[in-house]
C-alpha cells in the first residue's frame, strides 16, 4: 500500500477549529506542491461528490452500493473501498486504509473523535436548517481543493458547474414544454414548480427553499411553488390533496414512484382531480440525491430542465 510522507501527515494535523485546515487560513495548502496525491476517505456523500468533482477520487467511502443506486452519478470505481454505514463506518478498515484526510460533515459529529484518532478530519456543513445549501456546496469545491493543495481544481470545478447551470437555464428560457395541456403557449419558466418525492399514495415530501432542489430551481430561472416552512430542507409527510393548493404549478416528482403507490395513484380520484395532473403538468425524474453536493445539483438541473421543456405525454404515472 502506498502511503504519503510523514511531512504531509504533520501538515494535515494542523486542522483549525470547525474542521477547516489551518493551511487554508494561512494561505497555504495542506499538501506540499508536487507531493503525492492525498489519500481521501469520504464518510459523507456530499463530501464524496465534492472530492470527485475536483478530480480527487477517494480511496474509500461509505455505503457505495446505496450511493450508486440513490445518487446514480458520479460513477465510483469498483476499486474504491466501501467503509460500511455512514453513521457507523468500519473504523478498523478505515485505519487499515491509512487515509491522509477523512471527509465528513456535522451529520457525523458523534463519530468525529474516533475519526480524528485515525487521521485529520475535514468537516464541512452543506445542509443547515433555513440556509441555502447550493452556495455551501460550491464553496466546498474551493475549500477541499485548497486543502489538498490543488486550488486550480476547485476553480475548474466551479466553472464547470456554472456552465452546467447556465445550460439548464438557457434550456428553460427557450423551452415551451412546461405548459401542459392547458399551457396556452406558456414557456417552461412561466410556471412555478412543486418538487416532491412520493413514498405512498396518500403522502409526499415537499422540498422547500432551503433544499438543494429548491436552490437549483432558482439558479436556473424557475420558481419553487413550495414557499412554506420546512423542517429540514423538506416537509413530510404532506397529504397528497395539499397539491390542490397550487393549481397553476407544475409537479416534478424526483425518483421513481413505488409500484404500489403508482398503481394506487392511478386509481385515486383525488390525484386525478389535481389541476397539474388533469392538465398533464406532471414530470417524473430518475433518482437524484436530495442531500448531495454540486454533482447532484447539476444532475437535477439537467434532468428537471430537460423534463420541463419536453412535450407533455399525459399522465406521468
Amino acid at each position: 500500500m502506498v502511503t504519503t510522507p510523514d511531512l504531509t501527515r504533520r501538515r494535515l494535523l494542523t486542522l483549525a477549529a470547525g474542521g477547516l485546515l489551518a493551511g487554508r487560513s494561512a494561505g497555504r495548502p495542506a499538501f506540499a506542491a508536487g507531493a503525492d496525491r492525498p489519500r481521501l476517505a469520504a464518510i459523507d456523500w456530499a463530501m464524496l461528490e465534492t472530492a470527485v468533482a475536483i478530480g480527487h477520487m477517494p480511496v474509500a467511502a461509505c455505503e457505495l452500493i446505496r450511493f450508486r443506486a440513490d445518487a446514480v452519478t458520479p460513477a465510483i470505481p469498483a476499486g474504491v473501498v466501501d467503509l460500511g454505514l455512514r453513521g457507523a463506518p468500519n473504523f478498523e478498515l478505515l485505519q487499515l486504509i491509512r487515509p491522509d484526510l477523512i471527509l465528513t460533515s456535522p451529520y457525523y459529529v458523534a463519530r468525529e473523535a474516533q475519526m480524528r484518532a485515525i487521521a485529520p478530519v475535514m468537516s464541512l456543513p452543506f445542509y443547515v436548517p433555513g440556509e441555502a445549501p447550493l452556495p455551501k456546496a460550491l464553496a466546498a469545491l474551493d475549500a477541499l481543493a485548497l486543502a489538498v493543495g490543488d486550488p486550480g481544481a476547485g476553480m475548474s470545478a466551479r466553472a464547470r458547474a456554472d456552465a452546467g447551470f447556465d445550460a439548464a437555464a438557457a434550456r428553460i428560457a427557450g423551452g415551451q414544454g412546461g405548459g401542459g395541456q392547458d399551457g396556452g403557449g406558456q414557456g417552461a419558466s412561466d410556471r412555478a414548480v412543486c418538487v416532491i418525492n412520493i413514498g405512498d399514495a396518500r403522502h409526499f415530501r415537499a422540498f422547500g427553499p432551503d433544499s438543494l432542489f429548491g436552490n437549483v430551481l432558482t439558479r436556473i430561472g424557475l420558481r419553487n411553488a413550495w414557499d412554506r416552512p420546512t423542517q429540514f430542507a423538506f416537509l413530510a409527510p404532506v397529504p397528497i390533496e395539499t397539491l390542490a393548493e397550487f393549481p397553476d404549478a407544475s409537479i416534478v416528482i424526483v425518483s421513481d414512484v413505488p409500484v404500489a403507490a403508482a398503481r394506487s395513484l392511478g386509481r385515486s380520484a383525488i390525484w386525478r382531480a389535481l389541476p397539474a395532473v388533469a392538465a398533464g403538468r406532471v414530470r417524473v425524474l430518475p433518482d437524484v440525491s436530495a442531500f448531495g453536493g454540486v454533482l447532484a445539483a447539476l444532475r437535477f438541473a439537467e434532468l428537471v430542465s430537460s423534463a420541463l421543456v419536453a412535450p407533455p405525454n399525459g399522465s406521468a404515472l
